[in-house]
């Protein structure tokens, strides 16, 4: 829900146990997945299976610090992103002697004494101004004076025309003002403010004479990378946006990363000058530009192949009565991750961290229910942001909007977006407030969380569709099951996390699926990963096997919907739907178990400590050696840490990988925020 940005919560001791009695270990569901007052539980969104519920699993505590887990893409290309420069210095020009400047000083005077206009340029400049203020215009250039013109210009185009003209005419050294009278206050700069794309080329060239400082000739959009430090990704586009005086869909990402953390990714920028997007380096904290390159097109959203991880696991304990040690759990874990893989779960990120799931507000939002949903939105749950709980009470006894909103924290967005609309009408004869006003109140919530709420529910119905049809088949392919066209295989990616975090609302490519062929089946052409499921929509295909079609009914029979009328008048909440792999096998999957002392001992390096290690000891200064790695040294101590390091694809949940080795129900764990692409 929208309040996910308040503090996380401390580690649980304890994590969910694995039943002892497996008969099918394809099909074992998680022992203790069930609500609570505490919040949203697996069992509740459809998480209800591990593939190799046999493999013991351990416990410990996952992001103690946001250093402890890290996350890079992985560009279109197959490259990891990581920080590898902070930028460019820009070359500082040589400062003149004393002697030297006066020389330049006096050189200066006399070429303004001796300045002549342009006799067309003059021409001009009289018939717009007059001859009396081009004569005090030409004082102005030789002696450093400021006037004001007599004559005043109503039409916009025409106070532009004169700006342009003095510019020409004087080469950029006098600056011009538009008074609230529409004359011009004119004045001499002390410096060129403006010069020409030639002059502006050759001040940029590096050493060898190439412009730009070395990176090339300038095209329409900038590529960079962004390293950020406990920030959400759309936080600190609105941050670098805000300095640069740009609007944010200026900038644009491939995916979302996540807040708490410290991640590495690509953006693109238009618009700006290379050196303003550089400087900035001495303004943002806890966040570094850099990798620039100029390209021909921006970035899309699902311009990446996925993400690196290497979490940092504290207080790693085996599970009580397991029978193995920590090293063989661990072995035995991600020997069977990389062979099996994991249920490409949607994470409980997905539906929030609240009493009240999103897919549940979603749903409302589905059946056109607007005051239920927005009545959820606002409801005192048990869970939810403390400092909101009194607005919350407010809301539920008085309905007053006002009065609740002057309570209501501001990082609760979608709250304050409804009782800032509430507030402003009146209240029926029923003492309630119109259909119309819940509606209009609902669309005032930004778009990205309003359309988070449907997407949800989504999430939700293919989840369980998910565990059904590992229940029924396991990891078996059979006929009738769906995999994504081959044309289509490039672009396989979940069109759902698109714009679940932000504004951008191009379309994402789609994608079409075919059901597997009898043929197919013997010939064995397709693996159990090869195999999607589709989120409910209007635009796609449905398994053609009758009983996962039949689910699909069933479970969306129970909330009032036809998985086969998903359109919707209001256009944010009608779903095309999309394809999602059943499975998901992480990559260049690598563990270690290391000891350490203090809570707060840093336990794996950041881009940016590798980077400033690796340049001082290139310089010959004093260095870390223990810095030019990602991981640190064992220097030994009473508590065991787990480093994790894999690579997903794109959409897929890190937390879900967690979930398949450490055996733990992943929603007990407060502080597993968003981890997704």
């Amino acid at each position: 829900m929208s309040e996910t940005t308040n503090a996380p919560k401390r580690l649980p001791e304890e994590s969910a146990e694995i039943g002892n009695d497996v008969k099918k270990p394809q099909t074992e569901s998680v022992a203790g997945a069930s609500a609570s007052g505490n919040g949203v539980s697996e069992s509740d969104v459809g998480i209800t299976h591990f593939l190799t519920p046999e493999n013991p699993g351990f416990k410990g505590q996952i992001k103690q610090r946001y250093s402890d887990f890290m996350v890079n893409e992985i560009d279109l290309e197959g490259n990891v992103v990581y920080l590898k420069d902070r930028g460019f210095k820009r070359p500082q020009k040589p400062q003149p002697s004393a002697e030297e400047l006066k020389t330049q000083q006096e050189e200066e005077s006399k070429r303004r004494q001796e300045f002549e206009l342009d006799g067309e340029l003059k021409q001009k400049l009289v018939e717009a101004l007059g001859e009396s203020d081009v004569e005090k215009i030409m004082d102005v250039f030789k002696h450093a004076q400021k006037m004001e013109t007599e004559r005043s210009f109503e039409d916009k185009f025409d106070r532009t025309k004169v700006h342009q003209l003095l510019r020409e005419a004087f080469n950029n050294e006098l600056e011009s003002v538009t008074t609230e009278d529409n004359t011009f206050k004119i004045a001499r700069s002390n410096r060129k403010t403006r010069v020409d794309k030639k002059t502006f080329i050759e001040q940029t060239k590096d050493a060898n004479g190439v412009e730009n400082w070395g990176y090339g000739p300038a095209k329409d959009f900038i590529h960079l990378t962004l390293y950020k430090e406990n920030k959400d990704t759309m936080d600190a586009i609105n941050i670098i946006a805000k300095y640069l005086r740009l609007p944010a869909r200026a900038m644009r990402s491939s995916g979302t990363k996540d807040r708490r953390a410290v991640t590495c990714q690509r953006l693109s920028v238009s618009r700006i000058g290379l050196d303003r997007l550089n400087a900035l380096n001495r303004t943002l904290k806890g966040m570094v530009l850099g990798g620039y390159k100029f390209e021909d097109r921006s970035l899309s959203l699902g311009d990446l192949k996925g993400n690196e991880f290497v979490v940092v696991i504290r207080d790693a304990k085996l599970h009580e009565g397991a029978d193995k040690s920590l090293d063989q759990v661990l072995k035995d874990g991600c020997q069977s991750l990389a062979e099996r893989g994991f249920v490409n779960y949607f994470g409980m990120q997905r539906f929030g961290t609240f009493s009240i799931s999103t897919h549940v507000v979603g749903k409302e939002l589905l059946l056109n229910n607007w005051q239920g949903a927005a009545e959820l939105i606002l409801s005192d749950q048990d869970s939810v942001l403390p400092t909101s709980k009194e607005a919350r009470k407010i809301w539920s006894e008085s309905k007053d909007a006002n009065s609740a909103m002057k309570k209501m924290p501001r990082q609760c967005v979608a709250e304050n977006a409804i009782l800032s609309y509430l507030s402003t009408q009146k209240k029926e004869e029923d003492g309630q407030y119109s259909a119309n006003a819940y509606y209009t109140a609902i669309m005032k919530i930004p778009r990205n969380l309003r359309t988070m709420y449907v997407h949800a529910y989504q999430s939700f119905v293919w989840n369980t569709i998910a565990s059904k049809r590992i229940e029924m088949y396991g990891l078996n392919v059979m006929e009738g099951d769906l995999v994504i066209s081959e044309n289509d295989e490039s672009k396989a990616a979940d069109s759902l996390e698109e714009d679940e975090f932000d504004e951008d609302v191009r379309t994402a490519q789609f994608v079409r699926a075919r059901p597997i062929t009898k043929d197919e089946i013997e010939s064995q052409k397709f693996k159990i990963e090869d195999v999607v499921l589709p989120t409910p929509g209007f635009d796609i295909v449905y398994p053609p096997n009758q009983k996962l079609s039949d689910l699909y009914v069933e479970i969306m029979k129970k909330d009032a919907m036809d998985p086969f009328d998903m359109r919707r008048k209001v256009r944010d909440f009608s779903l095309a739907g999309s394809y999602r792999n059943v499975i998901q096998k992480p990559a260049a999957l690598d563990y270690r178990i290391i000891h350490y002392s203090s809570p707060t001992q840093q336990l794996i390096n950041t881009d940016l400590e590798i980077l400033h290690n690796q340049r001082a000891k290139d310089n010959c200064q004093k260095y870390m050696k223990e810095k030019l790695d990602r991981f640190t040294p064992d220097k030994g101590g009473e508590h065991t840490a787990v480093v994790l390091k894999f690579q997903l694809g794109v959409s897929a949940y890190a937390t879900m990988v967690l979930r398949e080795l450490m055996k733990v129900e992943s929603s007990r764990r407060g502080d597993m925020c968003d981890v997704k692409v």
